[in-house]
């Protein structure tokens, strides 16, 4: 049985990226570049104007003087011929900076007199020109191999032209849960019976780092049902199963998925919740075997399942970063595993405050909706002090934390 972090290092060393695909510019935001994108053309790709105002020679400017308006170029406009000493060209912003002009003379620096104007100040060679390729030059890397594709990065790729751009594949995921106690969303729950909340709760989880979720319904307490809803699941880039992986008579996971060839690299993990999670390889597709238990299967998805994903979809920080957070009151737990206890951060006085989010029984499903964070409590201690500080992985962004 590894602990906590081998097998997290066992499950990452097995998968690898996903194969690129080129997709359409705006749909490739939030996904990962798959190769470098370098520029076809120098940036600005033409010597412009940064204001709205006057385009003139340095050395004909004195403040109190003047100079003859000989002309006007609009953004969007053509380059005239080269100004004659002592004139200026009215110019807009964006417009190209006619021949022999090295600055521009804001419109609100300058007072118009009939065909003329007058400078108010100071004029300094090359104040607000933007100049031919001092952005990018051509054949520079603009966006590199690995990086999330923002808003700044769809700009960046539009003014180069890029209608797409090659991107790491989704992972498609198929998601199963299993066992006879489970009903689907819209039956009528009665004594015995459970809504399958896990598909739908894990779905959400893999829509939201950008993956695929298929679901494949709920596997029933037979081997034929097993291996049927299975087998279509490895038809995906990664199968996820909930349930059905502990010792009881029912708990079929296990041996259905040694009959369809997948090779196990642990049962279980050293850790609570979560102990009774497996993960295993089948021709290169991960499969993932967690508890069935709401709160279980939410905690091991973020802990093992997620990381996996992202750096199957190309993504290179694929653990969330800790933050250290101070708890308000003792915590206890028994030594020898390692234990995630949900917990809400709070920002108080520039400190990070950590307080239990609720009774931390695996079958209280609201500690989820209190938590903001997963206290990573070590194995080797049993007693956490007040005050004590201790490493949290934040489950959600809505609430600001410090990093230190």
């Amino acid at each position: 049985m590894p602990t906590f972090e081998v097998a997290r290092s066992m499950i990452l060393s097995s998968v690898s990226p996903l194969g690129a695909e080129r997709v359409e510019l705006l749909t490739a935001l939030g996904r990962v570049v798959a190769e470098d994108v370098t520029a076809p053309w120098d940036l600005p790709f033409f010597d412009n104007s940064a204001m709205d105002g006057f385009a003139v020679r340095a050395a004909d400017c004195r403040p109190g003087g003047s100079l003859r308006v000989t002309g006007y170029i609009p953004a969007g406009g053509t380059v005239t011929p080269a100004i004659e000493p002592g004139c200026a060209v009215r110019i807009m912003t964006g417009a190209p900076i006619p021949p022999g002009c090295d600055a521009v003379v804001p419109v609100e620096e300058a007072e118009e007199r009939g065909d003329a104007i007058l400078l108010m100040g100071k004029v300094e060679r090359p104040q607000h020109i933007r100049f031919h390729g001092e952005d990018v030059r051509i054949g520079d890397t603009v966006v590199s191999a690995g990086t999330i594709i923002h808003p700044p990065e769809i700009s960046m790729l539009a003014s180069f032209g890029k209608a797409t751009v090659p991107v790491y594949r989704r992972a498609r995921v198929a998601v199963l849960s299993t066992g006879d106690e489970l009903i689907e969303l819209g039956e009528q729950p009665v004594s015995g019976k459970i809504i399958n909340s896990n598909a739908l709760s894990l779905a959400a989880a893999i829509r939201e780092i950008g993956a695929e979720p298929i679901i494949l319904g709920i596997a029933r307490d037979s081997m034929e049902s097993h291996r049927e809803k299975m087998s279509e699941g490895l038809k995906a880039d990664v199968l996820i199963t909930s349930a059905g992986v502990s010792a009881g008579d029912r708990d079929l996971v296990r041996d259905c998925l040694a009959e369809l060839g997948i090779s196990q690299l642990f049962w279980k993990i050293d850790i609570k919740p979560g102990r009774p999670t497996a993960f295993g390889m089948k021709d290169g597709k991960p499969v993932f075997s967690l508890p069935g238990n709401p709160v279980s299967t939410m905690v091991t998805f973020e802990e093992f399942v997620r990381p996996a994903l992202l750096k199957m979809m190309g993504h290179r920080r694929v653990i969330k970063p800790y933050v250290q957070a101070t708890l308000r009151s003792e915590v206890r737990k028994k030594p020898g595993r390692v234990h995630f206890v949900r917990v809400r951060i709070d920002v108080e006085n520039g400190m990070n405050w950590a307080t239990s989010a609720g009774d931390q029984n695996t079958g209280i499903l609201g500690t989820m909706l209190r938590a903001n964070g997963i206290a990573m409590l070590p194995k080797d201690k049993s007693v956490f002090s007040p005050g004590e500080v201790v490493a949290v992985h934040l489950l959600r962004s809505d609430v600001g934390m410090l990093d230190e």
